[in-house]
């Protein structure tokens, strides 16, 4: 149960502000919300699936250690990948207009969408250690309900979440897992290796900077 409860909290965090959450508002004002849910719901039961199954084969490759601390490295990554946010891309938005049945439209959204977002890769990353059925169930049981609870509190309050507020501590929470991920898995690894992650998160940190500066120049030669 370890893993399924990791699984599932490490996903409700990962879509906190997500753009997931942003597309699940947006359609819910569209479509009954159950409607979106159960769309949301298979979208994820499926994408999750093929990250399990991509989790389970990177495990089978590398010996724990090293897991534990790419692994480490990762969710250092999705930190800063949650501090910066994302936002709707044009082919999000009008992939919508390719089905006409609402539950359809709201999977096919959805599993467009989480291809190749953080928190697909850190259900590859959760399952490349850990049991792949818990994780799966987890993994995919953490995100319905995060953006159920967008769905709810959208409608309740008709305004968007405190995003910057809830990326900034699940952000905080991703750091402090990828540190001991890192310093667990690290333990018995050499110096080198450790110089190699020290520069990797130098690099997240920099990349990071210049994804932050870049709309404020922008708005500057406006």
């Amino acid at each position: 149960m370890g893993a399924f409860w990791l699984s599932f909290g490490m996903v409700f965090l990962a879509e906190l502000g997500d753009k997931s959450q942003l597309l699940a508002l947006t359609l819910a004002t569209k479509y009954k919300a159950w409607v979106t849910l159960a769309g949301i719901f298979t979208a994820t039961f499926l994408i999750h699936l093929l990250s399990v199954a991509l989790g389970g084969a990177v495990g089978e490759l590398l010996p724990t250690a090293w897991i534990n601390f790419i692994a480490g490295l990762a969710f250092i990554g999705f930190g800063f990948w949650t501090l910066r946010g994302d936002s709707l891309d044009d082919d999000e938005c009008n992939c919508q207009r390719r089905f006409a049945s609402p539950f359809m439209l709201v999977t096919a959204t959805f599993f467009c969408g989480e291809l190749g977002d953080k928190t697909m890769l850190s259900t590859v990353t959760l399952a490349a250690n850990n049991p792949a059925l818990p994780v799966w169930l987890g993994s995919t049981l953490g995100m319905v309900l995060s953006d159920a609870l967008a769905i709810m509190v959208g409608k309740l309050l008709g305004a968007r979440l405190p995003e910057r507020a809830i990326q900034v501590g699940a952000a905080l929470i991703f750091f402090g897992f990828g540190l001991y991920g890192m310093y667990e898995g690290g333990a018995d690894l050499s110096a080198g290796v450790w110089l190699v992650g020290v520069l990797a998160i130098a690099l997240m940190a920099t990349l990071y900077a210049r994804a932050i500066r870049r709309p404020q120049s922008q708005l500057s030669t406006e």
